[in-house]
């Protein structure tokens, strides 16, 4: 039994519900019936009030969802792994034992079961998850550039969001996420360069962030800038292009923005605060991929998992509304566990997860930041159900789970379910439109809002229905 109670639902019914009502009509639903149907599904959508900030946590490669929120502990043991549950603070909801932090927060998050897609490659894959929309075209890994065609998530809000006068709608971080190329999903699309992210970058020696792009040279004061900004008023009305307009000026807003590098500057955090969110033995290099890490020595330090969550805080708590966090790269080990899956997981994954992840979500409560702030954690795909010749799994885009914490969320709650083994949805199937069109309306954004490409082509922003019952 989920923690979705009949009594909850029957007060508060989801918009999805509203729809199934409407389509009843052929069973003898009346035009009055109907129109209430209808109103009943737009009273659904704004019955939360807009949360003011979202993080989304990707991590690339997959993580095992037969290892950490959708355990069967009763399937075979070539399923069910070498990892037991444990209770947590939702009666009747277990998670992996690797996860006792989070175990003592779940009354705090969501979990949707019964994620699933097409596409069984991570860049195809990539693009479907965060985007909401499936690569056009064969499932494929990107071993040419490929433009992006639609925007990332925070795009599509910092598009809708673009008269906030913000200096900072969108960042991502600590690296862009590549196979051969940058997988075209993390930017603006059809939107433009305007709603693309800042990309903020890591130094993983120095445990330390920066936006490269903004770094001034020795040699630029305040005057030297000054000056250039008056020849730049003087050449503007020669600059065709209102974008292009448009970005110069942002980019003078952030070179002199206090409350940007001060964000940016997490020394500024407690020694304490930067512990809890993750201090641990690691690998100091960051390698290319999920194997050995390229020859990175091995130390003790806060490892760049944590740091890259408190960094996302530091950034909400500064007024950015969409904060994208890659856990990509990440120490020699990423979660694209082909090998030994249960090895990497208990030994470098889960721990940090559980500890970045759990200290992201106190300290948000702490600060009163988490019931206007959505957390989405979240990877392209699950993994199989059945346990490889390498003791590892591989990729299983047929059933995987999402967390979903604050911004509203009714805690405790499970949305849909995996069939005994976990390889597909048994119950309430989502797809990364429905995750899609939710963000969406937490922000107070329609999901049935039109975008356009260049030539002016409509698009719905979200092909799927806001999941409201989990709110």
């Amino acid at each position: 039994m989920t923690a979705k109670t009949k009594t909850w639902i029957d007060e508060h019914p989801s918009r999805r519900a509203a729809l199934k009502t409407v389509g009843a009509g052929a069973l003898g639903l009346t035009l009055p019936a109907l129109l209430h149907a209808r109103e009943a599904a737009k009273s659904a959508v704004k019955s939360k009030p807009a949360i003011r900030s979202c993080i989304l946590i990707f991590y690339y490669g997959g993580p095992s969802h037969l290892d950490t929120f959708d355990m069967k502990p009763s399937a075979p043991v070539e399923v069910r792994g070498e990892f037991n549950p444990i209770a947590t603070t939702v009666p009747g909801l277990q998670v992996c034992e690797h996860l006792p932090r989070l175990s003592r927060l779940m009354h705090k998050t969501a979990l949707i079961r019964s994620v699933h897609h097409n596409a069984r490659l991570h860049d195809s894959a990539s693009i479907h998850a965060l985007t909401g929309r499936p690569l056009e075209g064969p499932d494929r890994e990107l071993f040419a550039p490929l433009p992006q065609v639609f925007p990332s998530f925070g795009s599509a809000v910092a598009h809708f969001h673009r008269d906030d006068r913000r200096e900072v709608q969108f960042a991502s971080l600590p690296f862009t996420f590549r196979n051969v190329h940058d997988v075209p999903c993390q930017g603006g699309g059809m939107l433009g360069l305007a709603c693309d992210p800042l990309r903020i970058e890591a130094d993983p020696a120095a445990r330390a962030f920066q936006v490269e792009v903004l770094r001034r040279t020795p040699d630029l004061q305040s005057r030297r800038l000054d000056d250039r900004r008056r020849l730049l008023e003087q050449i503007e009305p020669q600059i065709g292009s209102r974008t292009m307009r448009g970005l110069y000026a942002q980019a003078y807003r952030l070179l002199e923005s206090a409350a940007l590098q001060n964000s940016l500057d997490i020394t500024r955090e407690p020694a304490s605060v930067r512990d809890r969110y993750g201090f641990g033995a690691e690998a100091i290099a960051v390698g290319e991929g999920g194997g050995g890490g390229n020859g990175a020595e091995m130390g003790y330090s806060r490892h760049m998992r944590g740091q890259s969550l408190l960094l996302a805080r530091r950034l909400v708590e500064a007024g950015v509304p969409f904060v994208n966090v890659y856990d990509f790269r990440q120490q020699g080990q990423n979660w694209d566990a082909h090998f030994k899956c249960a090895n990497q997981h208990k030994k470098h994954l889960l721990p940090q997860a559980d500890q970045s992840l759990s200290a992201l979500i106190e300290d948000l409560e702490a600060r009163g930041l988490l019931d206007s702030t959505l957390v989405v954690a979240m990877g392209e795909f699950g993994r199989t159900p059945k346990i490889n010749r390498e003791a590892g799994r591989d990729h299983w885009p047929d059933c995987y789970t999402v967390l979903f914490a604050g911004g509203g969320v009714r805690g405790g709650a499970v949305y849909g379910a995996s069939d005994r083994i976990g390889a597909f949805p048994s119950t309430d199937p989502v797809t990364p439109g429905d995750v899609a069109a939710t963000i969406y309306w937490r922000f107070g954004i329609d999901p049935a809002s039109e975008i356009h490409d260049q030539t002016g082509r409509p698009y719905r922003l979200a092909d799927g229905n806001a999941l409201t019952s989990m709110f």
